[in-house]
C-alpha cells in the first residue's frame, strides 16, 4: 500500500524561482508527444504569484505557454500551490487550473519532484538539463512510495545546449497545441 502523499514545507519560493528543465514526465495532452528541451521558468509578479513560462521544442520550433501560480492555502506552510494557464496559447480565453504539489526538494533546490493529488501528473526537475541517474532513482523511488505509477514516466531528450528562446522559429499558430490534443 502506498504512502500518503505528503508535500514539502517550508518551501523558500524565492530560492525556487529560475529556470527547471523537465528531466521525466507523465505524457500530457497538454505537451506535444515529441516535445524536447521541455523546461519551466518561474519569476515573481509584483502581486506576489508566481509568473510561470513553459516552453518545448517540437520539429525544431519553439512552442510555450505561460500562466500564473499561487499558493492554494496562503495561511498553510505545505507546498500545495495552483496554477492556471489559459487556453488555447494563441487565444487565451478558457483558464485551465491545476495542482501543482512539490513533493522533493533538495536542500539546494537543484532537483525536485512536482506531482498533483489524482496522480495522474508527475515531473522530475533539474536546474541543470541532465540529471546523474542515482539522483533520478532516487526521485522514481519516491515517487513510487506514494503510489505513483512510475512505469508511466517519460524521460525528456535534453540537449547539451539548450536553445534560446530568441533564436528559435516560434509555433505562432498553436499548432503543437492542437497536435497534443489529439495526442501527436
Amino acid at each position: 500500500m502506498a504512502k500518503e502523499m505528503e508535500v514539502v514545507k517550508g518551501l523558500d519560493l524565492e530560492r525556487y524561482m529560475g529556470r527547471w528543465y523537465e528531466i521525466a514526465s507523465f505524457p500530457s495532452r497538454f505537451q506535444p508527444r515529441n516535445g524536447v528541451d521541455t523546461r519551466a521558468t518561474y519569476t515573481f509578479n509584483d502581486d506576489g504569484t508566481v509568473h510561470v513560462l513553459n516552453e518545448t521544442w517540437s520539429d525544431g520550433k519553439r512552442g510555450f505557454i505561460e500562466g500564473t501560480a499561487y499558493k492554494a492555502d496562503p495561511s498553510s506552510d505545505e507546498a500545495k500551490l495552483k496554477v492556471k494557464f489559459y487556453v488555447p496559447p494563441f487565444l487565451p480565453i478558457i483558464p485551465v487550473v491545476g495542482d501543482y504539489w512539490v513533493l522533493y526538494i533538495d536542500d539546494d533546490y537543484q532537483y525536485a519532484l512536482i506531482g498533483q493529488p489524482s496522480r495522474n501528473y508527475l515531473w522530475v526537475l533539474c536546474r541543470q538539463s541532465h540529471m546523474d541517474e542515482e539522483v533520478y532513482s532516487m526521485l522514481v523511488g519516491k515517487a513510487k512510495e506514494v503510489g505513483y505509477d512510475v512505469s508511466k514516466l517519460h524521460k525528456t531528450p535534453q540537449s547539451d545546449t539548450p536553445p534560446s528562446a530568441d533564436e528559435s522559429p516560434k509555433d505562432t499558430k498553436g499548432i503543437w497545441w492542437f497536435k497534443s490534443l489529439l495526442g501527436k
